[in-house]
Order: structure tokens, then sequence, then C-alpha cells
């Protein structure tokens, strides 16, 4: 079959939506791509002269043209993200940040457990995280543990063994870790109560928790019961500590997440913070190794796309330093001042650290 011209291998692509892929004599993938409209794009790089030599150098050895065509921008960016990760031509912007991250599992079975896993098991258990950071989760699994006793064993606490006999009450529940569901000592409901307050907590809200020991505290007081009382009120610091600990933002910004991206010659460095129940609740910086001339808006949206596949971010409002595209419901705000700009900037000083950081590992 006849070599196709470049001209005409631009000329006949579409004006929509999609991904495009460069390809050498070799049929080696190049390059990944996403464009509002394919032909204006992929003509854009044939019909200017790149300051980046790199570009350059590239361009030079495209030989074949391939694209996807979606029905959005947005899908584009998402089919362009999932393309690049599974292929990883040579001059895409590399992440390097790809560590296995452990997560909070509230696994689906009779009388829950509430575990450290770096597993995510289909079957049906609820995922927190993940976590950057293994401190978080062993503070955060200490705090639960410290509020609420919870067996640890892997025994099947279905109702029909329970009432076999089939098990016994171990150590963990003579020293108070645990109230022997394994002999039926704790009805689950109860138990089941208990979880619902725990997934409250590892989504941030911690006003439930709060409000239901304050109630059993002050139930103890008025029956003169000063002993439980005191156990309750130890549980009630242990929290408002937690919650102290976390940065406080304005009560009107809730359920958002900010992105910002520092960027130099060689690698740009995007920061995301998640604010639920008026505190950040996680900050993460990831680096990007350019291989073009790649601009920071590009970038952000590069990382958009990765930080919330990667840590299953769901949030309507984004705070971010460019007007990115984003999926539709999502609403993108670019601030100059209050707030929001403050949130913003904390961000960029966290990126800015990251940076600093790796500048310094590299020297050493």
């Amino acid at each position: 079959m006849a070599e196709v011209s470049m001209t005409l291998q631009i000329a006949t692509l579409p004006d929509a939506p999609g991904v495009y892929q460069f390809y050498d004599k070799q049929e080696k993938l190049l390059y990944i791509g996403k464009a509002k409209n394919l032909q204006k794009r992929v003509r854009s790089y044939f019909n200017k002269q790149h300051d980046n030599a790199r570009t350059r150098i590239m361009v030079k050895k495209i030989h074949k043209i391939r694209h996807i065509v979606v029905d959005t921008e947005t899908d584009a960016l998402l089919l362009e993200n999932n393309l690049i990760k599974k292929y990883q031509p040579r001059y895409n912007v590399l992440l390097k940040d790809d560590k296995s991250y452990p997560w909070i599992c509230v696994k689906n079975e009779p009388f829950p457990r509430v575990f450290m896993t770096r597993r995510l098991i289909k079957d049906g258990s609820q995922y927190y995280g993940p976590y950057t950071q293994m401190r978080t989760v062993q503070t955060l699994l200490e705090l639960i543990r410290g509020l609420y006793p919870l067996r640890t064993c892997n025994y099947d606490l279905s109702e029909d063994k329970i009432e076999s006999g089939k098990y016994k009450v171990c150590l963990e529940y003579h020293i108070g870790n645990c109230l022997g569901a394994c002999e039926g000592h704790q009805e689950f409901e109860d138990y089941q109560q208990q979880i619902e307050a725990i997934n409250q907590i590892l989504k941030g809200n911690f006003k439930a928790s709060l409000l239901q020991f304050k109630a059993k505290m002050n139930q103890h007081a008025a029956n003169l019961e000063f002993e439980a009382a005191a156990a309750i009120k130890e549980k009630i610091d242990i929290l408002e500590n937690y919650q102290a600990r976390s940065t406080v933002v304005s009560p009107k910004i809730v359920d958002t997440e900010v992105y910002s991206i520092r960027s130099d010659e060689d690698f740009a460095y995007v920061n995301f913070l998640q604010v639920a129940f008026g505190s950040i609740v996680r900050s993460h910086t990831i680096e990007l190794k350019k291989k073009l001339d790649e601009s920071d808006k590009s970038l952000l949206e590069l990382a958009f796309i990765e930080l919330r596949q990667r840590f299953n971010l769901q949030a309507k409002n984004v705070i971010a330093a460019h007007k990115i595209n984003t999926p539709e419901g999502v609403e993108v705000t670019v601030p100059k001042q209050g707030d929001k700009m403050k949130l913003l900037e904390l961000s960029l000083r966290n990126a800015k650290y990251f940076r600093l950081d790796r500048l310094k590992q590299a020297k050493i």
C-alpha cells in the first residue's frame, strides 16, 4: 500500500474533539495528545516554528497520524490520560508518582472490620483514601480504636454461627478492645451504629460522633454515673484534639478541590488540596517530567484528571490556577481575592516547597 503524505493525512482529519497519536517510520508511538478540533490542533505542529528543540525533533520524526473521535473535549482529556498511562510514549509528560498508596477499608461483612490495605477488592467494602502518608492512616486508625471497640479477628460472624456457639471471646474482649460480638455479647444494630459513625469520621465529619458522645456523657452525669461520664469525656477530648489539628478554612467552602501548579524548564509540580466539612483533609503534590513545550494549563488539566482518578475525587466545586476543562457538572473558579484565593495560595506554597525539596535531593 502506497504511503499517504502528511499533508493528506492532516487534511482528512475531522473537525471534532478527539485524541491524536503520532508514529515514526518504525510504527513506534511518539506522542499522544488531545484536541477540541483534531485537524486544527495537528496542523499547528507543522505550520509554525517551535522554540522547543524536543518539539522540533519530534515533528521531524512524525510519519503517521492516527486519531480517535469522542463527543466532548472532556472525553478527549480522559482518553488521553488513560492512553498515556497505558503506552507511555517517548515525548509525553511523565507522571513521576505511581506508587501504591494505603487505604482504610471498612469490610463488607457482618460486624465489619476496619483496617489498612493497599489492595482494593470489589466486594462491596468501603474504601477511604488513598492516603499519601502512612502516618495519617495510623493516626486515624488509632483515633477510631480509641473511640469505638471493634473486632480485629477474621471470623465469619454470621448469625447462625454466633447462635451455634462456634466461637469464643479472645484476649481483645477481656482487655476491653472488643465487646464480644462472636459470642453474642454485642448486638448487630449497636455495632452498625459505630460503623456509621466511623464512616462519617473517615469522610471528615466529626459532628455526629461529638454530638453522640456528649449526649451519652450528659446522660451518665444525670444518672450520677460519674466514672462512665469521665470515660466518655476522654473520647470527646480525643476527637476534639484531632479535629483541632486539621487546617480549618472558611465554613462557606465545602466539598472543594484546589489545584495549583509551579513549573520550570524541565518539570512541573501540581499540588491539590481536598476540603471537606470546613477542613483540609488531604494534600498531595505530583511531579511531571516535561517532554515538549507544554503549557501550565495543559499540564494542570492532565494532573487534574490523573489525581481525580487516583483519589476517586468527585467534588462539584474546583478552585484552580487556570480555567481548565472539567467533566459536566463541575464548576471551576479562578479566584483573584478572598478566601478561595487564600486556599489557592496555600496550595501553590505546597507545590513550591515540594519543588525545593526535589531540587535539594537532586544535589545530594
